[in-house]
């Protein structure tokens, strides 16, 4: 059993059918674009199943079925699995089927949201306590973390498997717009199935986005080019020809054992870089201010502001398609502007992101004011993400151990970004109070929610962010 399962899922060999010369250009031309939309767009629906329980926190708490406290426990079980499940599944990834290994995660995600949406509907006619309920979707919601993980790796391999060393940078910043897009059609679709037809609906419109994603990576993602008759991209792409890819192949395996070594002793002092972890706990905190307006944002403006959940709806998810801005263009920003130095640059939308949180939590109830603020705080948290969230820390490391670099910052930022939303909830409950209220004339106590301390964390995280990086601006970058 444990053989096939290994085999189904195992990378694909050469294809006994070869694609005849004159049609290689073309076949390859359409393959790869096939694969590269399958991988953004396909990602991008994971994240709709991703973020559903950022929109329906208020239903779920106004129908009594979970306090802030459990839904904050709840939503990081999500995060703690996604960050241990992306180090495992990105080197399971590797030696993977790549279009079998990514449809597996958003099928496994796609369930456990229609199987949410169904305990939605029955715990009241199956007699399910709320105890009952909350541990069921603190489970399912870790199954569903460990099953996202597996999007991101399959996606980036996809890229590498398909796209020559001298494009890869520019399709790989389209592709990392795919989770600003995925989070924007969460909370516009999700919150408007929500708002017309109940809470559960919410996750029975994500599991359908999941459907959808799947059968496009089953249609349109490929393994690699050797599976579909071509040769391998480096040959594709001109960087070498069949005889020296072939001969390049024998050295490397030659090179193994020694590569090895050189690898390991340099993953080692990766894990001795103190510039490595000064940037990964800034990540870290960084993730903990935009995980705070992802996970509570919408819960804060209906709460403590007053929207409607279609308004929430589209101010948080405002912030989502604006950091795709800021993603896209953060190289280009940091390349062009400062000559490929990153610390003044992410020093600035660090600081950008800080006044943005401020505007969002202190600057009214008017409906331009939150659009502004969650305008910037998209582009700000684009460029972070990509800067503090990565690049940076490459920058430090020789490029055989970007990886281990990669590893550390992402393992710490999704650590931090779960134990943020346990932190908040619990801050949220704590303080909390029972107020009398009348409703058709008759006085009942109505629970409010008081989110100062909350915000007052995630405010401090956002400082702490920009500031811990100024402890590597003497440290120069790696050249090798």
């Amino acid at each position: 059993m444990a053989n096939r399962l290994l085999d189904f899922y195992s990378i694909s060999g050469p294809s006994a059918t070869k694609v005849s010369p004159d049609k290689i250009d073309k076949t390859y031309k359409r393959l790869r674009i096939q694969a590269f939309l399958a991988a953004t767009f396909g990602y991008a629906l994971y994240y709709v199943c991703r973020t559903t329980l950022n929109v329906v926190k208020q239903p779920i708490i106004d129908d009594g079925l979970m306090n802030a406290a459990q839904l904050g426990i709840v939503s990081s079980c999500l995060l703690f699995a996604y960050a241990i499940g992306k180090f495992v599944n990105g080197f399971l990834a590797d030696y993977s089927n790549i279009k079998k290994f990514m449809a597996t995660g958003l099928i496994i995600s796609a369930l456990m949201n229609f199987i949410m949406g169904v305990f939605g509907f029955t715990e009241g006619s199956l007699g399910i306590t709320n105890l009952a309920l909350f541990l069921s979707f603190a489970i399912m919601w870790c199954i569903n973390g460990w099953s996202q993980s597996m999007g991101a790796p399959s996606a980036i391999i996809s890229l590498s498997r398909w796209f020559p060393i001298k494009t890869r940078g520019t399709f790989y910043g389209f592709f990392s717009a795919s989770h600003n897009f995925g989070e924007g059609l969460s909370f516009l679709f999700v919150g408007l199935i929500v708002s017309h037809f109940g809470w559960q609906w919410g996750y029975f419109g994500a599991s359908l986005a999941g459907v959808c994603g799947v059968i496009l990576i089953l249609f349109c993602m490929h393994d690699n080019p050797e599976s579909k008759g071509l040769p391998p991209v480096e040959v594709l792409s001109g960087e070498k020809t069949q005889e020296e890819y072939d001969n390049a192949l024998a050295q490397k395996a030659a090179d193994a054992l020694a590569s090895k070594n050189e690898v390991g002793m340099m993953q080692k002092a990766v894990l001795k870089n103190p510039g490595v972890w000064v940037l990964a706990f800034a990540s870290a905190f960084m993730y903990m201010s935009r995980y705070a307006i992802n996970g509570w944002g919408m819960l804060f403006l209906q709460k403590t502001k007053g929207f409607s959940i279609e308004q929430a709806s589209i101010i948080i998810g405002i912030n989502t398609i604006f950091g795709i801005i800021g993603t896209v263009f953060s190289g280009w920003f940091s390349d062009t502007l400062f000559k490929g130095d990153r610390k003044y640059p992410a020093f600035i939308f660090g600081v950008l992101n800080t006044i943005a949180l401020c505007i969002f939590i202190f600057g009214g109830n008017g409906m331009f004011i939150n659009v502004l603020a969650m305008v910037l705080f998209g582009i700000a948290i684009g460029v972070l993400i990509c800067f503090l969230g990565g690049l940076m820390a490459i920058d430090l490391v020789p490029r055989k151990a970007t990886g281990s670099a990669l590893g550390i910052v992402g393992m710490a930022s999704y650590l931090a970004a779960g134990l943020q939303d346990v932190v908040s909830g619990q801050l949220i409950e704590r303080f909390a109070k029972e107020v009398p209220e009348v409703v058709n004339g008759v006085t009942q106590m109505t629970k409010v929610y008081d989110f100062h301390y909350a915000a007052y964390f995630w405010i401090g995280a956002s400082i702490i962010s920009f500031l811990l990086p100024i402890l590597n601006w003497k440290r120069k970058k790696v050249e090798i």
